[in-house]
């Protein structure tokens, strides 16, 4: 199973394991109280995407499409975690404020998507 949710949101049991799925470290989050499992940066949009994105809803299917085909070269980093989603629930974790249009929610509409594993 794999949900997202804002690191800024408290920690709860239910998350299973906790990863930080964007490239900057969130601001006024601590290391300790992340609580985190993983920080794939890797799996984060690319600096120029993320630019260019600024969290336009105008823009989110191309950068849907953008960020899929980023995310292609990492097959392998992809594979292992939805291996983890296979057998454990995993949150992936996001600092924006959008919570429909960040990439998490493509993230996890990948990792759900059995072709993957």
């Amino acid at each position: 199973m794999v949900r997202i949710k804002r690191i800024y949101d408290e920690p709860a049991a239910q998350d299973g394991v906790r990863v930080l799925v964007d490239r900057l470290w969130p601001r006024g989050v601590s290391k300790d109280g992340a609580h985190l499992d993983r920080w794939e940066k890797e799996l984060a949009p690319s600096d120029e995407l993320r630019h260019w994105f600024g969290h336009d809803p105008e823009k989110w299917q191309d950068f849907r499409a953008r960020y899929r085909q980023e995310l292609q070269g990492q097959g392998a980093l992809l594979k292992e975690l939805a291996g983890v989603c296979a057998h454990s629930t995993v949150t992936l974790l996001y600092a924006a404020k959008d919570e429909e249009h960040n990439n998490a929610v493509v993230l996890k509409e990948l990792l759900e998507d059995s072709s993957i594993g």
